[in-house]
């Protein structure tokens, strides 16, 4: 396979510890895996060799690329996560895992999920709006799955909660191979409150693990 090369060092996945009911879903966890490792991109996730979690870090694992997965001391236990592909940073708790993952990513990518996935996307889309990081943050659409959400996101934004600066921070595409291109074309872009405010890192909130950030808005 020939590689191409990438902006981006590392890219986070979000996904599911399930696997799905449809083949779709495990083809696309591989099919990214694939994609990272011949564009040169290191991976970074929530650990464990589970569902759609376990088949895109032994894609990118087998494929050579180094994997890094960021997992809750709690959830350790290989009856809940399965044995550990690649290397293994253990963090005190879920807020620390998501903060090490964004740390270390240069990127996003969320495949099908639940609860947590959603969570884990949510947060950096709205880290992105508050300027508090610029990398890109991408759906990986497959079969329409992300459809609902993409339509009450738009919906928000018709009825003014969201603004359309902040619509355009989702990239989507349903195929792998799409997304990461267009990722790669990705320039973020911010309304004139956002661009005025300055992050620092202060004790208690996170972007790096037992600290975090503050905000301070300057006219």
């Amino acid at each position: 396979m020939e590689e191409t090369k990438s902006r981006f060092k590392r890219i986070c996945v979000f996904c599911g510890s399930s696997s799905g009911k449809k083949a779709s879903y495990q083809e696309a966890a591989v099919e990214l895996g694939k994609e990272l490792v011949e564009r040169r991109i290191d991976l970074v996730y929530g650990g464990g060799s589970v569902g759609l979690m376990g088949l895109v870090s032994q894609a990118v694992h087998d494929g050579g690329r180094h994997v890094l997965g960021v997992i809750p001391r709690t959830l350790m236990p290989r009856e809940i996560t399965g044995e550990p592909v690649g290397e293994v940073r253990t963090v005190s708790d879920m807020h620390q895992r998501k903060a090490e993952m964004a740390r270390q990513a240069d990127a996003f990518i969320a495949l099908p999920g639940g609860y947590g996935t959603l969570e884990e996307l949510l947060e950096v889309i709205t880290w992105a709006q508050l300027g508090i990081h610029k990398k890109p943050v991408g759906l990986l659409n497959v079969d329409g799955y992300y459809n609902s959400l993409l339509s009450f996101i738009d919906k928000a934004v018709d009825e003014g909660f969201i603004s359309p600066s902040a619509r355009r921070i989702i990239v989507s595409a349903p195929t792998a191979t799409q997304l990461v291109r267009e990722l790669e074309e990705y320039v973020p872009e911010y309304d004139e409150v956002t661009s005025k405010l300055i992050w620092e890192e202060v004790e208690r909130l996170n972007f790096v693990p037992e600290s975090g950030v503050a905000m301070r808005y300057t006219a």
